[in-house]
């Protein structure tokens, strides 16, 4: 390859663009008038001569994050060996510092062309450029046009090979962007890399140079290609000057001083800073210089000497002693060298003349001219706020920006490493906003007074328009309301058009900016808490001020007893300090725990008028920016540490007159410190009072919890005493998830039981480690949970047993495990089978733990499951101990209750429900009450986030319950959304779900309120009752259909068939409405369609409209697929499907999903009653005996679909008609405004995952809230999870319009990825999750969409879902792309689901973790934009590719 310089004529912008083009795969700039032009030019390039393509062009705006999308595009590149340039404005570098260093430490390479800002003068601002010299990029400088594009070039082929991230700053010295100069630009006759052109020095060296340094090895690459390619000699740093020089400037690159002809002086230019190449400043330095002097444009810094003079001062101090080391002077100015005159040079060097010693000279001070302000683009408020800029990353700054928007400054920048990850600075200390917020009071006291004096002066001559604005202002200075943005700007016009102007008004005009009423924050972290008198918190507290801190507590719950955070010191309770002093109000909340307890904590402190402090739990052990940050982790946290009262959510307000008012305890628990001072507040000695008023939450966390301690103590002892007056003793420990462990334990229990033996039987978190030796016989039931753990209840055990020092010499043990040689099936995860058991069993050994019998396992894939495993090991267990049953003993075996004989009992489903809702003693139900209860609408959870953490203390799991509306349809009023959304704050968690079965459901409501929920649900006309159970559950019907004229008739028929398959007990109302429940059986109901067992499963509808099959019509038992007449205006019958079901269970290959099977076609008049004889036929030929077997679709296998029309049709006495054409093209929701009825329009908004929430920065519940409160029409829920805003009025339409823009509703610029992307709602609140899904699949739709960017995918539609568990309620199996949970962080991944939903995707790789999940999708969706035909959608693309199998019958999903 052949490379020749020609002349070109090019400006500075052009020239980078076009150095980039023989390298970068990107091109970034961002848009800004200064880099305008590049952006055209970039635009304007075409194919190169050679037949290279150009860069691809990114264009971002400044607001954008700047530092994620270079990196994203950095490591994209790196993955092919390729590297992206960049063209940013230096006042963009400080928000980009952590990518740099995040660049750097993944050798990513990447050069970023930086453009110094101007200042007004048109001189370059290097100030923000210089600050990140130190980032660990390589650092290069040009000065003018054609070393732009030189050192431009140079960059790009050193910056590959070595793999170093370069930052380039591109300042020529008063020369206008646009300015086209002549210079000599290189040509490659080939599009091959010019890399191999050169000898880059590399580090198979000779042994003289074997220990070349690396920065050493990029400063030799640097210059040898600079003088390969353009002949330069001296790349790194050039002298001009004079040769004997007594005084030597050194500045950076055109940031150089303007020496006059006959001075005895030179320059030193750097060109390359970092690394600092000392070779060449040594060999270009005069030998004869006396002085060496460090000019250097920055900031005001805290430190005395400046980052350029300690590299002279190290290069120096390396220097022999012999050589000469001439004094070090540290020259700093806010301004630009280069702008000097030559007498300001004049000056300087006569002030250098008396320079004896190393010293520093203040240059704006020296020539008597203030220090230049930075840029900005407003008044000091918003400057405040540009610094910081990257505080507003954190949850809660959003919130500040979300709650008081303009009214908001924050005073400082947060630069905690607690927040933002090592390395990093020290928290900024509060003193110093402290300092500036008493500046701000000082200057708007000031203020104000002008404003007093000017109203009071009778010779001062004032519109009435002005007098009345300025006293207005006067009485209501400090309410935001009225000393706003808009009223300040009035009074400022209204002064600019008085006829007399004075020294009052000029003193207002001066300190306009202060006129509106700001909310004041100070931000900080940990570090302010270690010291509160040093750290200025003290100050802010006693100040009196009105000023509000925001200290944000990082540390883990998990971690705040370890050595690291113990070795930090002890942090001071900054909220119990500030509420000493009687005047400060005090919360403290969390984000991750009650978005609204934060919201409303945060305009209380706003509006109290003094100081505030809000404490914000945000736990993070290595910073919130860092690649191990994890925003589930944080929720768990931050659940953990309320629910313990570690981190209690409470308010103190001062201000409130009655003094029982002024704490509010917002959480179950609290701190004894906390409990302590209230107690304090009530002595009457302190302030009179008669006692402290306490919460019934703070009570029962109190006293109830200490009662229930003692109780269960004293029944352990009571239970010892007995055992001890009888046989043998046997321990016997399970750790169980699913029951089976514990019912081989409770087995192994009534085993001893009968042979006589003393036996007791817990979960090993609930038996001490430290006891272990001393027990003499311990069998242990030990199950498999995710990838070889241990169950949540055997965890702690384990931890403790694996660190400790025990002689079990004298204890005989058995262990017995359980799992799934199949689960885990890739042979390099076969160690997860059955690891708990066995680890265990190793450990008992290594403490000298005798075998009573060897380690037996179980296996899920045996032909009775686990009972062959203990079928085998329990005879040996009583043969090892020599013990026979003993005669006559009776041991009351557990009652087994059948699913079916539970129904029977339950009397039409009353159970003993009432008699469990007045039971207190504990938060759940019994077993068979909790099945009947799903009959209601209602199941049993508990928070799994805390399940491991409440069973280490002791106590009960967080049990609540999850309530599901009856919604036929979907279809809800406004003022069905409000009672819904007033129930879940009230009662609930503060959320709603949009499930994906089109209804309502509420999570975390506590059984003492179930009821009161019920009652609330039915007071706004809807109801629970068979939402859950054996029966038919809620009916689903399209809800966006073409013909809108057909929404009346289809929601009609959803009604119908839900009205007439209900259960016709009258439990529901006895039990929730009435208070009135006949006792005994004195009542019978008559179910004439169930019978008293009701159906062997859930049975569930779904009603479609094609081409439209958005409710996935084909997933469930019945389906009912709409036929219309030619016109296509009028609904003639349907098409009835039945047998789909998603549910299976991993590795069981007897349980698959299903799509339905085309029964007939039948009017709609008959439609109703072939629906009931459809169920009838399941109620009578279902499974009952095996419940993993029960659900229609195994009916249909079993028996066949020609055999279940026939027995449908004979309980019709008519045949069904043949079924009819039709077609589906799609299976998601169309988003927007979509027209419906005549004169009406719907708009579909996207809401993640169903999560109807308030989310920082996206309030959805709260801007619903206030769209219900106006909207006219309806609501209709989508089986997506989305939420259609439908019948809005024609005229009605642009002020909806603006409403959803204001609510920030109307988004919909996500990519069609996610927009069809679908999870359920998983951990921590269902019972059956393996694994995360709706907390998860957003951040992973985030990761793929870089994938889905780069392949040109954005707007095309790929339907992908995910699952905690292999049930599918998000109905995984039939979309393009699929998850399903096998453990924390493991899938399996299925692809070649269709678009529309009619057919089954197939397994493609089992348990997959993140990286693998990207690993695996990333090629694919990348080939499938190449390769795919015109139309053709992702599920059928990997079928036509034979990627996977086409699936279409459930019998064949797992061949």
């Amino acid at each position: 390859m052949s490379i020749t310089l020609v002349p070109s004529k090019l400006s500075p912008l052009d020239a980078v663009v076009n150095a980039a083009v023989p390298f970068a795969t990107s091109l970034v700039v961002v848009n800004t008038p200064q880099l305008a032009s590049a952006s055209e030019h970039a635009r304007s390039l075409g194919e190169g001569d050679n037949g290279q393509l150009y860069p691809s062009l990114v264009a971002i705006e400044p607001q954008e994050d700047i530092g994620s999308i270079l990196f994203n595009l950095a490591e994209i590149a790196a993955e092919d060996s390729k590297q992206v340039a960049a063209l940013i404005p230096s006042d963009q570098l400080l928000g980009i510092l952590p990518t740099l260093e995040n660049l750097t430490k993944n050798s990513y390479p990447i050069v970023i062309n930086v453009f110094p800002s101007t200042t007004p003068d048109g001189v370059s601002d290097l100030a923000d450029a210089l600050a990140i010299r130190d980032a660990g990029c390589a650092f290069v400088c040009s000065s003018s046009v054609q070393e732009a594009y030189n050192q431009a070039i140079v960059s790009h082929i050193v910056s590959k090979e070595l793999k170093k991230p370069f930052v380039h700053i591109v300042n020529i010295h008063n020369q206008g962007q646009k300015e086209i100069s002549s210079i000599e630009e290189i040509k490659l006759s080939e599009s091959t890399s010019v890399l191999g052109e050169f000898s880059i020095p590399s580090d198979d060296k000779g042994e003289e140079e074997a220990d070349t340094s690396p920065s050493q090895l990029l400063l030799d690459a640097f210059s040898k290609v600079s003088k390969s390619l353009f002949g330069t000699e001296n790349s790194l740093a050039s002298y001009t000057g004079d040769e004997n020089a007594k005084i030597v400037f050194l500045s950076i690159g055109s940031s150089r001083i303007p020496l006059p002809e006959s001075t005895p002086a030179g320059v030193l230019q750097l060109k390359v800073y970092r690394p600092f190449p000392e070779a060449q400043v040594n060999k270009l330095l005069a030998s004869t210089a006396s002085k060496v002097v460090a000019l250097e444009q920055s900031r005001p810094l805290p430190s005395v000497w400046g980052p350029l003079l300690f590299d002279l001062a190290t290069l120096f101090q390396d220097r022999e002693s012999s050589d000469i080391r001439p004094v070090l002077v540290d020259v700093r100015s806010t301004y630009n060298f280069s702008s000097w005159t030559s007498s300001n040079v004049d000056v300087l060097l006569n002030r250098l003349s008396s320079c004896y010693s190393a010293a520093h000279i203040d240059a704006d001070e020296l020539l008597g001219r203030p220090a230049q302000k930075p840029i900005t683009n407003g008044s000091l408020e918003s400057y405040d706020a540009k610094t910081a800029e990257r505080v507003n990353q954190l949850p809660y700054a959003q919130m500040l920006r979300d709650t008081f928007k303009s009214r908001l400054n924050i005073i400082n920048g947060l630069e905690s490493s607690t927040i933002w990850g090592p390395p990093n600075v020290s928290s900024s200390n509060p003193e110093f906003g402290f300092g500036k917020v008493a500046l701000l009071t000082h200057q708007r006291e000031k203020l104000a007074k002008a404003v007093a004096d000017v109203l009071a002066d009778p010779s001062v001559d004032l519109s009435p328009e002005l007098s009345k604005a300025l006293s207005v202002w006067l009485s209501s200075k400090n309410d935001p309301k009225v000393a706003t943005e808009e009223s300040a700007q009035n009074i400022t016009n209204l002064i600019g058009s008085n006829k007399q102007s004075v020294s009052f008004l000029e003193t207002i005009v001066e300190y306009s900016s202060l006129l509106p009423a700001k909310s004041q924050w100070l931000i900080g972290a940990d570090e302010w808490s270690y010291d509160l008198g040093s750290s200025g918190v003290h100050h802010v507290i006693s100040s009196g001020l009105n000023v509000n801190m925001l200290v944000l507590d990082t540390i883990p719950y998990t971690e705040r007893n370890t050595a690291n955070t113990l070795a930090r010191g002890r942090k001071k309770d900054i909220g119990l300090y500030a509420m000493n002093y009687g005047h400060v109000y005090v919360a403290s909340v969390a984000v991750y725990s009650s978005y609204t307890h934060v919201l409303q904590a945060l305009v209380e402190a706003d509006s109290y008028p003094g100081p505030s402090v809000v404490l914000a739990y945000l736990p993070s052990t290595e910073g919130i920016s860092t690649p191990s940050y994890s925003p589930i982790a944080a929720l768990q946290e931050s659940k953990l540490a309320v629910d313990t009262g570690y981190w209690p959510l409470y308010r103190w307000n001062p201000d409130r007159k009655d003094d029982d008012d002024k704490f509010t305890l917002d959480s179950p628990k609290i701190k004894e410190e906390l409990r302590q001072f209230l107690l304090r507040e009530s002595n009457l000695a302190l302030l009179g009072k008669e006692a402290a008023k306490l919460s019934s939450t703070l009570q029962d966390s109190i006293e109830r919890k200490e009662a229930r301690k003692a109780n269960k103590t004293a029944l352990q002892d009571m239970n010892q005493l007995l055992n001890g007056l009888q046989g043998p003793p046997l321990l016997v420990l399970f750790a169980s998830d699913n029951g089976n462990a514990e019912e081989a334990a409770r087995r192994i229990e009534r085993g001893g039981k009968r042979r006589g033996m003393t036996v007791r039987c817990m979960s090993m978190d609930e038996f001490e480690v430290d006891e272990l030796p001393f027990e003499k016989t311990v069998v242990f039931s030990v199950s498999t949970a995710g990838q070889g753990e241990f169950p949540t209840n055997g965890r702690e055990f384990w931890k403790t047993l694996s660190s400790a020092s025990i002689n079990l010499n004298e204890t005989q043990v058995s262990v017995f495990g359980l799992g799934d040689s199949h689960y885990w099936p890739r042979e390099e995860d076969k160690i997860y089978y059955n690891k708990p058991a066995r680890d265990l069993e190793k450990k008992l050994t290594e403490f000298g733990a005798q075998q009573l019998v060897s380690l037996h396992l179980a296996d899920d894939q045996d032909s009775d499951g686990w009972e062959t495993g203990f079928q085998a090991w329990e005879p040996k267990v009583w043969e090892a101990l020599n013990l026979d049953i003993v005669e006559g003993v009776v041991v009351d075996e557990p009652q087994k209750i059948s699913d079916e004989q539970n129904k029977i009992n339950s009397n039409y489903l009353r159970g003993t429900i009432k008699e469990a809702l007045e039971d207190e003693s504990s938060g759940t139900m019994g077993e068979y009450d909790a099945k009947i209860l799903k009959f209601h609408g209602s199941y049993g959870q508990d928070d799994r986030d805390l399940r491991a953490e409440r069973l280490a203390r002791g106590e009960e799991k967080a049990y609540s319950f999850m309530i599901r509306v009856r919604l036929p349809a979907g279809v809800a009023t406004p003022e069905q959304w409000l009672a819904m959304d007033e129930l879940s704050d009230k009662y609930g968690n503060h959320t709603l779900k949009i499930t994906t079965r089109q209804t309502f459901q509420l999570h975390g409501v506590l059984k003492r309120d179930l009821k009161s929920t019920m009652r609330g649900i039915n007071k706004a006309l809807m109801d629970t009752i068979a939402a859950c159970g054996d029966v038919n559950r809620n009916v689903v019907a399209s809800a966006n259909p073409h013909q809108a004229h057909l929404h009346p008739e289809l929601v009609q028929f959803a009604k119908d068939i839900s009205s007439h398959l209900l259960p016709n007990t009258t439990a529901y109302h006895e039990i929730w409405l009435n208070d009135k429940v006949v006792a005994g059986n004195a009542v019978q109901d008559y179910e004439p369609l169930y019978g008293a067992t009701y159906l062997p499963r859930k049975f569930k509808i779904a009603i479609a409209i094609p081409p439209e099959n958005d409710v996935d019509v084909f997933a469930y038992d019945l389906g009912y697929i709409a036929i219309l007449d030619e016109a296509q205006e009028n609904i003639v019958g349907y098409n009835v499907v039945v047998g789909g079901g998603m549910g299976m269970t991993h590795n069981n290959k007897k349980t698959y999903p299903c799509l339905a099977r085309m029964l007939g076609f039948v009017t709609k008049d008959k439609a109703v009653d072939v629906g009931e004889k459809v169920m009838l036929v399941q109620r009578d030929h279902g499974d009952r005996t095996n419940r993993k077997h029960a659900r229609l679709k195994y009916t249909v296998d079993d028996h066949g679909v020609d055999w279940y029309r026939e027995q449908v049709e004979e309980r019709l006495g008519y045949k069904l008609e043949p079924p009819r054409p039709y077609e589906f093209s799609r299976n998601g929701d169309r988003y927007g405004w979509v027209p419906g009825k005549k004169g009406h329009q719907n708009f579909t908004m996207f809401i993640q995952n169903g999560r109807v929430a308030d989310f920082p920065g996206l309030p959805i519940k709260s801007g619903l809230q206030k769209l219900a409160k106006v909207h006219k029409g309806l609501f209709r829920l989508t089986c997506n999870g989305h939420l259609i805003v439908a019948d809005v009025p024609d005229a009605d339409v642009p002020a909806m319009k603006k409403l959803l823009a204001e609510l920030r509703l109307d988004n919909l610029q996500f990519s069609s990825l996610r927009l069809h992307s679908m999870a359920c709602a998983a951990l921590p609140t269902c019972g059956l999750a393996m694994a995360e899904s709706e907390r998860y699949l957003p951040s992973l739709i985030t990761l793929l969409d870089r994938t889905i960017d780069e392949a040109g995918l954005r707007n095309d539609a790929i339907v992908i879902r995910m699952t905690g568990c292999p049930n599918g309620c998000a109905r995984p199996y039939n979309a393009e792309i699929a998850l399903v949970g096998k453990a924390l962080g493991a899938y399996n991944l299925y692809l070649g689901g269709s678009h529309n939903g009619d057919r089954l995707g197939k397994i493609y790789k089992e348990s997959v973790n993140e990286e693998q999940i990207l690993e695996e999708l990333s090629p694919l969706i990348k080939q499938y934009a190449i390769e795919r035909n015109e139309g053709e959608y992702f599920g059928d693309f990997v079928i036509r590719k034979a990627i996977v199998k086409a699936t279409r019958e459930g019998k064949d999903f797992h061949d």
